[in-house]
Parts: C-alpha cells; structure tokens; sequence
C-alpha cells in the first residue's frame, strides 16, 4: 500500500481539505453531479482525519466547482492560450477537469498559493509543463509579474475573498482590475445576510469551525463595483449550476430570481476589465 502524505495545514488554508472532501464524496457518487477524480486522488492520498469537518454529503462545493469552471472555460473558448490565475487554488483540480474538458492544449496556469500547500500540491498532483506554482500570498501583487497578459488573463478566487479583510479583499479587486484590461476576474462570497454570523467563524461540527469570513458584498453591492473600481466595465451575477434532485433544482432556481432573497443566497460573481 502506498503511504499516505501528511498535511500540516492551519487557518484558512485547512479548509482546502473540507472542501476537497465534499467535492470528492459527490464525485464518487454513481449519480454525481461533477466528474472529479484527481479530488477522489487526493483524499485518498492524504493522511487526515477528514471526519472532523462534518457532514460532507453534500452538493454546495462541487456546485460552486462546476460554475467556476463553466465561465473559466467560456473564457478560454474565445481565448486559447490564455493564462489562468488560480489565487489561494488550495487543493481546487480545476486545471485538471478542465485540460479533460475539450477546451485546448494551449492555454496556461499560474497557481498562486501559501508554501505549505504549494509544497502539498507538487508532491500530490501530476506536474504539467503547462503550470506554474507561485508560493506566496495573493496579496503580494508580485504574482502578476509572471503573467503575460498579451493572450488574455483570467484569474480564479475561489473560496478565498470572504477571508480577507475587506480593504485587502478590494485592493486585490482593485489591483488585478489595474493590471489586466481585457481579462476577467471571478470570485464567491457567502450570503450577505449571515455576515454577522460568518465574521465570527461558523461551526460545521463539534471539531470544527472555519475561520471568520470579514468580507461580503451584497449583490448590489457587487453591481456597483462597475461604477467604484476604476477598470471594471461589467459585473456579472453568475446563476448557480442546477443541483441532484427535483425539489432542490426548484428551490435554487427560484432563489435565483427572486431579488428580495437575494441576501440569502451565495453569490458568485464575475467581473469583465476593459
């Protein structure tokens, strides 16, 4: 049997490894809503305690998966050899399901993340002449150093904006809006109505809390972002995937559209730099 790896992750980076769980256990459903081997991989070759994290039965993460991957994928469609900025990627293996997905050879990653789970990552994951790892913080805007932004840019925070200080969180808006005209930026925040609740850090077992999220925007607030961040000339509120079963596909689909429920919905928005 092949000895499984360790992974000393604490804060906000351990929480990699409840949102791999939940993605892999969806994946490894017969009827499961998104095709994720390399996060079945993971979680069997990490040595972790992953029941501390609680239920994982559940569609939220490999939803928000499927949506990130969606418009990344739209993205590179209209641009080929576009590079992929992945901030705080953890242990996401969007690069994989999408290198499977049909949308070309040609097109770059750049996986901007903490040491520790850049050094995860390359002992873990397959190596491809096509990614380059970045071991810092996605605050240190030196990261956009590397990028060539003449094929386009597209860059990814998936599950990492809520964590940030809200000034932070928009000078990383702001900055990646400066210095990418033309590409696209996409990031999800938790309701804007349990924002009270989530800055304090919410139990998701007896085990278990996840950091304080300090950082949300309504999707109002996220429209006007157009008008506030010099650079943004669209903002897009991205509608969620359609979830397993008929009950809950109804219920997404209605909160969905319903503007007075919009502070009790995730969002995941998209903005467009020109």
């Amino acid at each position: 049997m092949t000895a499984k790896h360790s992974a000393d992750l604490t804060g906000v980076s351990e929480t990699a490894l409840m949102t791999l769980q939940v993605r892999a256990s969806e994946a490894r459903r017969p009827d499961g809503i998104i095709d994720d081997p390399m996060a079945v991989h993971l979680v069997d070759s990490i040595d972790v305690d992953f029941g501390k994290f609680g239920y994982t039965k559940r569609q939220d993460m490999a939803l928000r998966a499927k949506v990130f991957d969606k418009y990344t994928r739209r993205y590179l469609v209209d641009h080929p050899r576009a590079t992929v900025v992945a901030l705080a990627e953890g242990l996401q293996t969007s690069f994989y399901r999408l290198d499977a997905a049909g949308v070309g050879d040609q097109f770059r990653w750049l996986t901007v993340d903490l040491p520790p789970m850049v050094e995860l990552r390359r002992k873990l994951l397959p190596a491809s002449d096509r990614i380059q790892m970045c071991a810092q913080s996605a605050l240190d805007f030196s990261w956009m150093d590397r990028v060539n932004p003449d094929d386009g840019v597209f860059i990814t925070a998936e599950g990492l904006l809520m964590y940030l200080p809200p000034e932070d969180a928009m000078a990383l808006i702001t900055a990646c809006a400066a210095r990418f005209p033309g590409g696209q930026m996409m990031f999800d925040l938790p309701p804007s109505a349990f924002h009270a609740l989530a800055r304090r850090g919410m139990r998701t077992s007896l085990r278990y809390r996840v950091p304080p999220m300090p950082f949300t925007l309504s999707v109002a607030e996220a429209a006007e972002l157009v008008d506030t961040v010099p650079g943004v000339r669209a903002v897009h509120d991205l509608p969620s995937e359609a979830p397993r079963g008929r009950l809950l596909s109804a219920l997404v689909w209605a909160v969905q559209r319903t503007p007075l429920l919009d502070p009790v919905r995730p969002t995941v928005t998209l903005l467009e730099f020109g």
